[in-house]
């Protein structure tokens, strides 16, 4: 085998959530810009899936997302602290907010899992090839127990671990390559499976043995064009033997290249 190890990202990947995020963002941003155009008198713009919550959002951490979005609008707000309540004017109170109606939606709706994720999963354990979690999200823990897979991860970098470990969040590669040092894996050795494109920049800086964008988005080539080594719609379009030929192809490429000056 060419790889010992696989990291997954969570939300849009294992799990049925990153819709569910998505709307939790438009529903406290939407309110937000409500709130803000009336009291300055300016018109009210939505926050949208496709030019904000893809651009400057999905796959950030928390805070660093609405930062991100409200520099986006030129909006400029006290970062504020974690502790902050989600009815405060800051970026963590924001982001604060947009977490409590994320879990009002988990706790009523439950968690829906990607059935072709976890076959594969449970094919690479029985395989003997090692499998961990890595995503910017702060509810890693409460997600996974609530869909019943927590047990299949031997490593877990999530939102707290970051924040504890002073991590940097995507698209820098520290949460995959935190995962792989937990498992005791080379990077060179492991393999990233990401949705986000910040996500695929990130495996693509860690110079892990292959990144895999999964494309739920209809975003192939932009997965491609940031840092994805191969892409699939579902990873039920690949198995451990095609990513085995995958992650060998890759390092007889760049063994090909010449060398630098």
């Amino acid at each position: 085998m060419n790889f010992d190890a696989v990291v997954f990202d969570m939300d849009g990947v294992i799990t049925r959530t990153a819709v569910t995020h998505s709307l939790a963002w438009k529903r406290m941003f939407d309110e937000f810009l409500r709130t803000r155009a009336a009291r300055c008198g300016e018109p009210f713009r939505e926050f949208t899936h496709a030019g904000d919550y893809l651009s400057f959002v999905d796959g950030r951490p928390r805070y660093k997302g609405v930062d991100a979005f409200l520099r986006s609008r030129g909006i400029t707000l006290p970062f504020g602290a974690p502790e902050d309540g989600p009815g405060r004017e800051t970026v963590c109170g924001l982001g604060n907010r947009k977490n409590d109606f994320f879990n009002q939606v988990v706790e009523s709706e439950g968690v829906g899992v990607y059935e072709s994720t976890l076959l594969l999963i449970r094919d690479l354990l029985k395989r003997g090839v090692k499998v961990g979690v890595a995503t910017s999200s702060s509810n890693c823990v409460t997600i996974l127990e609530k869909a019943g897979i927590a047990g299949l991860f031997g490593a877990r970098v999530d939102g707290v671990v970051s924040a504890r470990l002073g991590l940097r969040g995507k698209p820098e590669p520290d949460i995959f390559t935190t995962a792989c040092a937990d498992l005791g894996v080379d990077c060179g050795r492991a393999v990233v499976v990401e949705d986000a494109v910040s996500g695929v920049q990130a495996g693509a800086r860690g110079n892990f043995g292959l990144v895999i964008g999964v494309a739920r988005e209809n975003n192939a080539r932009e997965l491609l064009a940031h840092g994805a080594d191969a892409v699939v719609e579902d990873l039920s379009e690949s198995n451990v033997d095609q990513i085995d030929r995958w992650v060998a192809a890759k390092r007889g490429r760049e063994h090909c290249l010449p060398p630098s000056n």
